[in-house]
């Protein structure tokens, strides 16, 4: 299991917020073990969640031309007809992942080709499963174009608790179906946006693995 790279700075600081909190107590506060225990078992819990929050483990990616993997680990809050209005402004399939703040929150390209469309928008802090956290939320909107010209819209959701979007593509890269697209910090959402002729291949509820469960297969 690797730590990302997103995490290096935040775990840092975090040891060493912890450690000068407990160096304190233990300096000006000498005369009270129970205390000091306390901040240390707090100090553990708190470093074990941060530790857990960036991991980023190596797994057996399903590349397939025709499959939409899964670009995020979560579970399926939504699959639905639905209009895309920024990019597409016409009627797509949209399936949108949860990714609460114990999930892998590394995101996946779902499929191969090349970035068309990328644009970064600041916005509200809704939690990620209300209904407008896709318009009003800070989100980043990314459009992938494969050989054959089908185009599959993915869009990074910032929720309540995510303090930052990562996305590492610019527009014109040429990038490969289970390749690192981005992070998300903290609490967040992913939607995708297919063709209406896509096999989808999750229900709602469905616990998925980003990399590896199969969103779709395009026909």
């Amino acid at each position: 299991m690797k730590i990302h790279r997103e995490g290096f700075g935040i775990i840092s600081g975090t040891i060493a917020f912890l450690g000068l909190i407990n160096v304190l107590i233990l300096l000006f506060l000498p005369g009270h073990p129970s205390l000091m225990l306390a901040s240390l078992i707090i100090s553990l819990i708190l470093f074990g969640l941060i530790l857990q929050f960036f991991r980023y483990p190596k797994r057996e990616l399903s590349r397939n031309d025709s499959y939409v993997i899964c670009p995020a680990d979560g579970k399926i809050v939504a699959i639905e007809k639905t209009m895309e209005n920024e990019y597409f402004q016409d009627q797509r399939i949209q399936v949108s992942i949860f990714m609460s703040p114990i999930n892998v929150h590394a995101n996946w390209y779902p499929v191969s080709g090349s970035i068309k469309f990328l644009r970064y928008h600041k916005g509200k802090k809704l939690v990620a499963w209300h209904p407008k956290s896709s318009t009003e939320n800070e989100r980043t909107t990314v459009v992938i174009e494969k050989d054959n010209k089908t185009q599959i819209l993915l869009r990074q959701i910032a929720g309540a608790l995510a303090n930052r979007i990562v996305c590492y593509p610019h527009e014109g890269d040429m990038i490969r179906q289970g390749a690192e697209l981005g992070f998300i910090k903290f609490g967040s959402r992913v939607d995708v946006y297919l063709p209406l002729n896509a096999l989808v291949n999750v229900h709602i509820d469905q616990k998925v693995t980003g990399g590896v469960d199969v969103l779709a297969e395009l026909v």
